[in-house]
């Protein structure tokens, strides 16, 4: 039965946070503290509730979920990790535009999957820095569901609070979705500006 709600699960927190897709990285926590931090998870989990109970149309609902990832998630950091190897190739219009696809291609996603998810609490537990980042414990309660842990891991590179991944049951999010883009620049070829493309028509 675990297993059965596994991936109900990941698609919860995807659809709830999908900003926080960046592996572990050989870097500070920079100045983010436990309480920024604790206070970013908080802020967003409030955030996605109004959004889940906000009475919207699917498309209106994506579309402020589309936004809220550009205010919490570092973005352009992000797009380099899931790229993997092949951001090292990439230009930084190429980043940009990628960064912007992935985003809407996320908030497709995972999305319209909003409304499976009213009733949903996430309460934060505690946080710790870990030298490289923030990690904030929480606990998500879903209808229907035994109540489970998602760690995640937050940093302020770019000034402020961002989300960078989360682990759900020990699943790092990051690893999953760097899979899929990997497979996609596969099937294109490795050439980014298709698989750029691509995401448009996908989610």
């Amino acid at each position: 039965m675990l297993l059965d709600r596994r991936p109900t699960r990941r698609s919860f927190l995807t659809a709830l946070l999908a900003v926080c897709l960046l592996p572990l990285l050989p870097r500070g926590a920079w100045a983010v503290t436990p309480s920024a931090a604790s206070g970013l998870v908080q802020q967003v989990a409030t955030e996605i509730t109004r959004i889940i109970n906000s009475g919207q149309s699917e498309s209106a609902m994506i579309s402020d979920f589309e936004r809220m990832m550009g205010r919490y998630a570092d973005m352009p950091t992000i797009a380099q990790s899931v790229l993997g190897p092949a951001a090292r190739s990439a230009s930084a219009g190429q980043i940009s535009a990628f960064a912007t696809a992935f985003r809407a291609y996320m908030s497709r996603k995972y999305g319209r999957r909003f409304r499976e998810f009213i009733g949903g609490t996430v309460t934060v537990a505690g946080a710790q820095d870990t030298g490289r980042y923030v990690e904030v414990v929480s606990t998500v309660d879903m209808r229907g569901e035994a109540p489970f842990e998602v760690r995640f891991r937050v940093w302020d590179r770019s000034g402020q609070p961002l989300f960078i991944d989360m682990l759900i049951e020990g699943v790092s999010l990051v690893i999953s979705e760097r899979a899929e883009i990997g497979a996609l620049l596969d099937r294109n070829g490795g050439s980014i500006d298709a698989t750029i493309q691509a995401l448009g028509s996908l989610g």
